[in-house]
Formats: C-alpha cells, structure tokens, sequence
C-alpha cells in the first residue's frame, strides 16, 4: 500500500504558484489498479514521481509499504553519460538484482542492438524509452507505476510491451495515468480524478471518466 499523509505540492510560475495536491491524505490500496485522469497541468506525471520517490513533496510524507517502480518509460531513469548496459547494471544494483539477469532481459527486450553499449544521450525519445520499459519490466516491483504506456515505440513492440505488462499485473498492482480512456479501462479497477489540488477516487473507472468527460466539457464551455 501506498499512502499520502497531508501531502502538499507546488510549482512557481512567472505570476503565482502551480498547485498540484493540496494538503491530501488518501490510500492507493494495494489490491486495486488505479487510473488516474487530468487535465494537461494537473499533474499527473509529478504525482507519480512523487509516488516513486523521485521527487519530493513541499509538505507532508508519502508511505510506501511496498516495493515501488519508477515511472514506466520514464527518462529520468536513464543517465544520459552511461550506457544502456551500465545504466540496467547500475539500477539492478540498487534494487538488488542480479545485474547479468537483468541485463540479459533488457537487452532482448528493448532490442537496441549496438546502441546498448553507446551512450544513451545518442539515443532516440523512442529508445530511451524501450531501455527504460525494459528495464522496470526487468526487476519485479509490488507497484508499476505508469506514464502513458502506449506511447513507447512502434505498433510491434507496443504490443510486445502490453503482454509483458499483463504478465506483470497478474501478481502486481498498477498506477497510471493515461489521456486514452480505453487503456483506462484495459488496465484500472478504480479510478482518481487529479483537478486543482484534489485528488478523488471513484470505486468504478466507468463513473471516474464519465465525471471527468463532464469535468472536461464544462471547463471547454467556460473557455469557449
């Protein structure tokens, strides 16, 4: 289980502050995969960093009783100077895995052929996710946390990352964020709605995007 303890986090801009949760206290139950909905801005991706330890909150503390991804196909994961063999043998470390295990399977995976062993700051967006997907797919965490999982490479390795995830998901839980509401459903139990500092949790993904697609029309009538 996950669990945010008045949990407060804020960005600076050029006029005022970005408000992404605002004092919150919530569980992620650890026997449930959420979807999590928002608008552009709302802070989807910052939430799950905060959920992986990646990033800090201003206020508050996020609990973890539990072994927590990093975000799938996120770049953070990835030193740019290493190269992809050194960054999968270097994160296998810290997580402690067997890093010859590991590197075996990243290196199948992501298929990057002679650019595993190149620096991956010459890496395409593209390839940099592979080795990042590969690579949380690699080490077994009770938590995935994912950032818009469909979006890593082409249709054949999108559909080579969905039967490894499935695979994963039957003994592990799952967070996402996603703007596509049938990966919503493919994947999600239960669903939150991130807007202006609050975070909602609905028992039904169906009534969590039904909310959110009137959330949406009445924020687009108010700007029309």
């Amino acid at each position: 289980m996950i669990r945010l303890d008045k949990v407060t986090k804020t960005y600076r801009t050029r006029t005022s502050r970005k408000v992404i949760l605002d004092n919150i206290s919530c569980d992620f139950p650890a026997d449930r995969n959420v979807g999590i909905l928002g608008v552009n801005g709302a802070g989807k991706s910052t939430m799950l960093r905060l959920l992986s330890g990646s990033e800090l909150p201003d206020k508050g503390r996020v609990l973890r009783h539990c072994r927590v991804s990093f975000p799938l196909a996120f770049d953070g994961a990835v030193h740019p100077q290493l190269t992809g063999r050194e960054n999968v043998k270097f994160v296998a470390s810290i997580y402690g895995h067997n890093p010859k295990t590991v590197i075996e399977y990243v290196q199948e995976f992501a298929g990057l052929d002679n650019y595993f062993d190149m620096p991956t700051d010459t890496y395409s967006s593209g390839m940099r996710a592979r080795l990042s997907f590969g690579l949380c797919l690699a080490i077994n965490f009770d938590v995935y946390l994912v950032d818009e999982v469909t979006a890593v490479g082409d249709i054949r390795f999108q559909a080579k990352c969905h039967a490894a995830f499935q695979e994963r998901t039957r003994h592990s839980s799952v967070i996402m964020v996603s703007h596509s509401f049938d990966t919503i459903r493919a994947y999600c139990n239960t669903g939150a709605i991130l807007d202006n500092g609050n975070l909602t949790f609905y028992d039904s993904v169906d009534d969590a995007i039904e909310i959110y697609r009137k959330m949406i029309g009445t924020s687009l009538a108010a700007t029309g």
